[in-house]
């Protein structure tokens, strides 16, 4: 989730719906610029006794951000306190409960993000060897109760913690308890961006599928794989989905625009500190009638916080953000660049890929994403047979959109690569959080504390 880092003191007043459309339309960039933005968040334990650290405790999450900018990192205060760092390699950030979340630079090709990757697990398990934490990466806290977790000092945080009771039975669990990643990338215009985001949308059940790595839930299997995934289904349907209007004829910038226009407000940033406005409208706002600023227009770094906070299975900013697939080890955090870059980037590919999903009616791709949680590569798709009967295909696609793109690394390798988890999920049949239930049921005996051991970084 978004941190502030910046004063909103110098954005311009927003005047009309024009400025609206036009915040997606600066997104756009040529192809040779295009960026790899990748995102990953990880779950942080005391080795001692794997509870999760709060903020202040002596060996705890703020002392874990200190311990950090050994390497280069610069402070972010928040009321005086410490809530993420930021330097050459993105932003270190806090989710909720101290999930621990790099928002990595945009970069040319993958193999500079899987550098990246391993720079900032080298030094966050550095730091934590000091100081007595490890990192664990699953899509769910695999034994944590919402009363077992802390809440760090952000006033976003707050404010939807307050609220998301009153819109749905799990979005508590969706700020404490799960992790994430994700990849953000560019569109060159509309039409490259309505093409992205249809496919995008259309298979990004098979990407919660391949990425599914969260079956348990306090100590417990869950009857899911991607317990993460099922979460969303019932956190805020005003801000969550598929959105089926991408689909429709005629989708761009502005009926994304309406959409968000649509999603009911979190809040207002001014002067240092977070405004509730939970429930609230952004039209009210545009017409100087929102009740908590009265006679107050929005700027456009209100409306770019306004987009951060709705949570759709794609999110549009001024880049395209992937948002299906659970948090995981370090190979899978690369894995799903490559996944995502080998489809996308590539127009052969891009146009390859919506040959596969553009024939599947809404109501079809509703069923597959409410299925794809609890049954993974096992969901069934349109037509006839399951996820895992064009999984295969897929990458291949995938392998051939990176393949054309020929980002080489010093020995000469290319991106593809970084497919070879997925390859090897899709030949053994069986996704991450299969191989948890196996061995929870069998070499564990039942005991969930020796995921520890096998899940963390």
């Amino acid at each position: 989730m978004t941190t502030k880092t910046v004063s909103e003191s110098n954005s311009p007043v927003i005047e009309s719906r024009e400025q609206l459309i036009a915040s997606f339309a600066r997104g756009e960039k040529p192809k040779e610029r295009w960026r790899i933005g990748t995102e990953h968040e990880k779950f942080v334990y005391a080795v001692s006794d794997h509870h999760a650290p709060s903020w202040d405790e002596p060996h705890g999450i703020r002392a874990l951000l200190t311990e950090l900018q050994q390497y280069g990192w610069r402070p972010v205060e928040e009321n005086g306190n410490l809530i993420a760092l930021t330097g050459l390699d993105g932003s270190v950030s806090l989710e909720p409960a101290g999930q621990f979340e790099l928002s990595g630079a945009p970069l040319d090709n993958l193999h500079e993000t899987c550098a990246e990757t391993g720079r900032h697990l080298e030094q966050v398990k550095a730091a934590g060897e000091k100081l007595g934490i490890g990192f664990l990466g699953l899509g769910m806290w695999p034994d944590k109760t919402r009363g077992d977790l802390p809440v760090m000092p952000k006033g976003r945080y707050a404010i939807m913690l307050r609220h998301m009771p009153r819109v749905g039975s799990l979005g508590l669990d969706m700020m404490l308890r799960t992790c994430t990643i994700q990849v953000n990338l560019d569109y060159a215009s509309e039409a490259d961006m309505a093409q992205k985001f249809r496919v995008g949308l259309a298979l990004q059940p098979l990407a919660t599928a391949l990425f599914a790595n969260s079956p348990f839930t306090e100590g417990k299997p869950n009857g899911y794989l991607s317990y993460r995934s099922h979460i969303w289904s019932d956190t805020d349907p005003a801000r969550t989905g598929m959105l089926p209007f991408v689909f429709e004829d005629g989708f761009g910038y502005e009926r994304y625009a309406e959409y968000m226009l649509d999603v009911p407000m979190y809040f207002v940033y001014r002067e240092g500190r977070y405004i509730d406005a939970a429930g609230l409208s952004f039209r009210d706002f545009l017409k100087g009638e929102l009740p908590v600023l009265p006679g107050e227009l929005p700027t456009l770094e209100d409306w770019n916080d306004h987009l951060s906070t709705a949570f759709p299975e794609v999110r549009l900013k001024t880049f395209l953000e992937m948002r299906g697939a659970d948090g995981g080890p370090w190979n899978r955090i690369c894995a799903l660049p490559a996944f995502w870059v080998g489809l996308l980037y590539d127009q052969a590919a891009l146009d390859a890929a919506w040959d596969v999903v553009k024939h599947w009616t809404m109501e079809e791709r509703e069923a597959l994403r409410s299925a794809a949680p609890k049954l993974a590569l096992g969901a069934p798709i349109p037509g006839g047979g399951t996820l895992r009967d064009i999984a295969g295909e897929v990458l291949e696609i995938a392998n051939a959109g990176l393949a054309a793109r020929a980002r080489h690394n010093r020995s000469g390798d290319n991106e593809t690569g970084f497919l070879d988890p997925l390859r090897e999920i899709v030949r053994s049949g069986k996704v991450p959080a299969e191989v948890l239930l196996e061995r929870y049921n069998g070499a564990w005996g039942g005991d969930i504390s020796r995921v520890y051991g096998e899940a963390s970084f």
